[in-house]
């Protein structure tokens, strides 16, 4: 069931990937969690934990939320992150349930400049 704290899950999860606190993360994350990106193909949350939530040091510094809505029981996220100088926008659609997110599918996005 979505909540109207849905989008504060959304932000408690997104920083403790920011900040590398995996406890706060797991802790977030529904047991049957399901990641999706154009890299990543219906990854389960392990997975994801071992593959991509160590990657936070990839990004310049952390990312900047632009617009963050909760639309028919999904979060949609749209932020903007640096890499090596430069600015790129993503878009995700987390779903979340009793205080977890069940889900995160990823759409990237190009660069800004």
């Amino acid at each position: 069931m979505v909540t109207p704290d849905s989008v504060d899950v959304v932000q408690r999860f997104m920083r403790a990937f920011q900040e590398q606190d995996r406890a706060t993360a797991e802790a977030l994350m529904a047991e049957g969690f399901v990641f999706t990106s154009p890299q990543d193909d219906h990854i389960d949350k392990q997975s994801w934990l071992e593959r991509c939530f160590p990657t936070a040091d990839h990004f310049d510094a952390p990312s900047e939320t632009l617009q963050i809505v909760e639309v028919d029981g999904v979060v949609l996220h749209r932020y903007e992150y640096r890499v090596d100088g430069r600015r790129w926008r993503n878009t995700e659609a987390l779903e979340v349930r009793d205080g977890q997110v069940t889900s995160a599918e990823v759409y990237f996005g190009g660069a800004v400049d």
